[in-house]
């Protein structure tokens, strides 16, 4: 065995091993306790790029574009020359998210990329229990807004084996309050002495905890309303919780089954061990003509406890504007179950 593959193989067995004992040492009875919705910025967990959503999610062994920054920063040494990508989705419930990134393949100094991940819920009516249904006119409304500023370097050590990590600013906002924090991710992908498999492994979103706080939490209160002649008014604030980050840890296998001059075919799978929910499995497959038309299908979070997440299609179009400069757009359908279906475009330019 290879260097390469022996550490490869050390550092997903160590990551899936603590990702294993941390989920057991938080929730001592997971036979009837789960920690489902217990994780703040649960945005980081709706993926990005159309491609990817298209493949059922699977794609830590493949990912070879700039979308690799959210799915494997390994895959980033793929790379070559340069490229922007700008991906839109219609997402649940009325609700904007998108992403933008660049990046630019170094030669021997490796690959450096920077992107932003954006999700608007838009404008929503204020309700409490002293105005549970007010009037359009009059109502108060409220917004969220997360983000996530993400900085990646990734390097090739061998022509089989490559790492690459994530240095990510994570911001929450609900109407006026707002939590943030530091997080950073990593991901390895080796190319097997098979020229035709892959293996990909990568862990996100490890960092500290969030907790709100802003304008909204703060109320005035009387210490003591009994009591004449103190203090009438005192600023204090609720006492909000922290919250885990939803650490992932995911590993993956891609595999062309075929791939000539005209035809390719791939066939990928991923596995994934979530702090805030069961482990699950992605699956998915890709015809592609030239490198010219694409056709995708899969299916996402295979055996996770009550999901409604599903079947997965979509398509994409390579086209060649000149010699230096290539444009491909994708699109990806994904299913909700009993939820609305969602939308998913990706434009990306490579030079």
């Amino acid at each position: 065995m290879t260097k390469a593959a022996r550490l490869f193989t050390l550092i997903t067995g160590l990551a899936f091993l603590a990702g294993s004992a941390s989920g057991q040492a938080d929730d001592p009875e997971t036979e009837t306790i789960t920690k489902v919705g217990t994780t703040s910025a649960q945005f980081l967990k709706l993926g990005v790029g159309s491609r990817a959503v298209a493949l059922g999610g699977a794609y830590v062994a493949e990912a070879n574009d700039l979308s690799a920054l959210y799915w494997n920063p390994g895959g980033l040494a793929k790379l070559r020359g340069s490229a922007v990508q700008f991906a839109y989705t219609d997402y649940l419930a009325d609700i904007d998210y998108n992403f933008a990134a660049f990046g630019a393949n170094l030669g021997s100094l490796g690959t450096i990329a920077a992107s932003l991940i954006y999700l608007d819920s838009g404008e929503m009516i204020v309700r409490t229990t002293d105005r549970p249904d007010p009037s359009e006119n009059e109502a108060e409304r409220f917004s969220v807004q997360d983000l996530a500023l993400q900085l990646s370097y990734a390097r090739a050590l061998t022509d089989r084996f490559s790492i690459g990590t994530t240095v990510k600013y994570i911001r929450e906002k609900i109407f006026n309050s707002s939590a943030s924090t530091m997080a950073f991710d990593v991901g390895l992908v080796f190319t097997t002495p098979f020229e035709a498999l892959r293996l990909g492994a990568s862990m996100a979103n490890f960092g500290p905890k969030m907790q709100m706080s802003g304008r909204d939490i703060i109320f005035s209160e009387d210490p003591d309303a009994n009591r004449s002649g103190n203090v009438d008014v005192v600023n204090s604030e609720f006492l909000t919780d922290e919250f885990s980050l939803p650490l992932l840890f995911r590993i993956g296998l891609a595999w062309d089954a075929v791939n000539n001059a005209n035809h390719r075919i791939v066939l990928l799978t991923d596995a994934s061990h979530p702090n805030d929910n069961s482990e699950y499995l992605n699956m998915g497959g890709e015809y592609s003509f030239r490198d010219l038309i694409f056709l995708r299908g899969g299916v996402r979070n295979l055996f996770e406890e009550d999901g409604e997440q599903g079947a997965t299609f979509g398509g994409g179009l390579n086209i060649r504007i000149d010699r230096s400069l290539r444009m491909r757009v994708d699109y990806a359908y994904a299913d909700f179950g009993r939820l609305e279906q969602t939308h998913w475009f990706t434009v990306d330019l490579s030079f």
